[in-house]
């Protein structure tokens, strides 16, 4: 979903500071026990969420947006739960904090984890990532679903099936209008076919299964070129697994995608929505493709064209 999306609520981004003063502040009205500590903003920050480091061994996490406030209570619920259970790091939620100091919503303070952005010039092998991702992923769907949060507004409703009509990064008139703004800029009748393809797929009929939302390179930390940790489990619901193949589509080369789709075991109709999935990640905005910078359109084109092509060889499969 796009830092745009925040529900319609009166406030507006723009009203909700969020600097270091701030989180000094709430720091110690809050937790006066880590009020001598530093606070300094980390370098990487994401739309959604302001991070910030406390100290050497913890981070805070303050929601920017209304749609987003829900997060906090999600990951604080449900990431001890999970964290057993996975064969990887993942983020581990120390406290909770309240709004105050004019900030409106509730706020996180984490363990820090070490590492780097999973980019691909970062990572030593693309087919062990993509078996250690698959592995990490396998393992999250095999968890015991039950009471676990379903798609809702603030997860972004993802793990909804395609056809759902609710405010979902799949939901149909958001992908006709991106799919159609890049008329004459890429070849939108193919980009339609996966679309049309996905839609027709027969829908998840097993139970729901847990999905991370957004395994997307943002939210995957390597250490030494290999993923160490999955961070960032706002997004975190249960529903299909389709959803969490955009990790295939977004940093992941032919080769070890089809390592990643082998080791997960994806059936064709699953791979076939995920796609759809793919497709939320992966649609540049015309101006990514127009723009002054010819290595962001060329990445930008060559990663939908691959999409594009998996879905062309996969439909000629099965016809002959």
């Amino acid at each position: 979903m796009s830092a745009g999306d925040w529900g319609g609520s009166e406030l507006r981004p723009e009203d909700v500071r969020i600097d270091e003063t701030l989180v000094r502040g709430l720091i110690a009205e809050q937790f006066p026990q880590w009020a001598d500590l530093p606070v300094k903003q980390a370098e990487s920050q994401g739309m959604d969420n302001a991070t910030y480091r406390l100290g050497d061994e913890m981070s805070v996490r303050l929601p920017r947006y209304p749609r987003w406030e829900g997060q906090v209570v999600r990951e604080q619920r449900w990431l001890p739960y999970l964290a057993g259970q996975l064969p990887m790091q993942i983020s581990v939620p120390l406290a909770m904090g309240r709004p105050g100091l004019g900030y409106p919503f509730p706020w996180s303070v984490y363990r820090w984890l070490e590492g780097e952005n999973a980019v691909p010039g970062g990572l030593t092998d693309l087919r062990q990532t993509a078996t250690d991702l698959a592995e990490f992923i396998g393992a999250l769907w095999r968890i015991d679903s039950a009471g676990g949060p379903p798609p809702e507004w603030s997860n972004g409703f993802r793990g909804v099936d395609l056809a759902d009509e609710r405010d979902s990064p799949v939901v149909a008139d958001r992908m006709r209008a991106r799919i159609a703004a890049l008329d004459g800029l890429v070849d939108t009748d193919a980009v339609r076919a996966v679309w049309r393809t996905a839609l027709d797929t027969p829908r998840w009929d097993g139970p729901p299964v847990w999905i991370h939302g957004d395994p997307a390179p943002g939210n995957l930390l390597a250490v030494n070129g290999r993923l160490s940790a999955v961070i960032d489990f706002g997004t975190v619901a249960v529903g299909d697994p389709a959803c969490d193949m955009i990790a295939a589509w977004l940093f992941l080369d032919p080769d070890a995608r089809a390592v990643f789709r082998s080791v997960l075991q994806v059936d064709d109709d699953t791979w076939a929505r995920g796609r759809a999935w793919g497709l939320t990640g992966l649609l540049p905005s015309p101006s990514d493709l127009t723009g002054d910078d010819p290595v962001r359109a060329a990445t930008a084109r060559r990663r939908l064209d691959e999409l594009v092509a998996d879905h062309r060889e996969e439909t000629a499969a099965r016809r002959g």
